[in-house]
Order: structure tokens, then C-alpha cells, then sequence
């Protein structure tokens, strides 16, 4: 696929609720909400059911048509902010599509141990990109 399609996977809402989604089982309590510009927001949350609430609040800091998209995160557990994260999505052509390049630096707060659930959420969440990408 080209960098255009996989880059529309992250900057449209309608593409991207179909893989920005959460384990089976889990409940969506708000509904992704997206404003896929330089400044604009996105947040969504959800959990399981009876359990705790997880909450994610992105800001974008720099959108580059098909090319990057830098942007700003916090996690939040019920009331309580566990860390904030800068990631950065670069998108290159390459010989069978193109190449997905995601960089995170995150701080985790107050004692907050992730125990590597950080890096299973985002492969959770890559494996279905590239579902939904193969799927279209």
C-alpha cells in the first residue's frame, strides 16, 4: 500500500475507529473522538467491564501530509495520569508498500510500573492497523 492509504488510516476518523480499538471484552465508555490537525485533539476511553476506566487525550504537534505525524499523550487509570508520551508515525515508500516507523518516548509517573503493557497495547493496536490496511 502506499504511504497515502497508511497515512489516512491515522488521519481519518472513520478508518481509524475500525483499528484504534481496545482488547475483546473490554467496553468503549467514550466513543475516539478525532481533529486531525496541528493543535487538534483525540481521546477515547474504555475498560473492562466493572473494572478500571483507561483514558487517552493525544494533541498534534506536527502533521506532514503522507509523510509524519508527531503527537503528544496522556494515559490516565480511572482519575489517576500514569504517563505522558511523544510519539512520533513517519511513513516511507519502499519496495512492497511502505514503512511504518513509530518512535515513543514516554514518562511514567508517581511510581506508575508498566510492566510492559505499553508496548503490548501498541502492538495490539499495530497488528490491527495492518489488519484493517490488508482487509481494504
Amino acid at each position: 500500500m502506499p504511504p497515502a492509504k497508511a497515512f489516512a488510516a491515522w488521519s481519518n476518523v472513520e478508518i481509524k475507529r475500525r483499528w484504534f480499538t481496545q482488547p475483546e471484552g473490554w467496553d468503549r465508555r467514550d466513543p475516539l473522538t478525532l481533529d486531525f490537525r496541528v493543535g487538534g485533539l483525540e481521546t477515547t476511553a474504555g475498560g473492562p467491564p466493572g473494572g478500571f476506566r483507561s483514558r487517552y487525550k493525544a494533541c498534534y504537534m506536527e502533521i506532514q501530509p503522507n509523510a509524519r505525524i508527531v503527537y503528544t499523550y496522556e494515559m490516565h487509570l480511572d482519575d489517576r495520569k500514569i504517563s505522558v508520551s511523544l510519539a512520533t508515525v513517519e511513513f516511507a515508500a519502499s519496495k512492497t508498500g511502505t514503512t511504518l516507523t513509530v518512535t515513543e518516548h514516554g514518562a511514567f509517573l508517581d511510581g506508575y510500573d508498566d510492566n510492559g503493557s505499553r508496548e503490548e497495547g501498541t502492538n495490539f493496536l499495530l497488528d490491527a492497523f495492518g489488519k484493517v490496511l490488508t482487509a481494504a
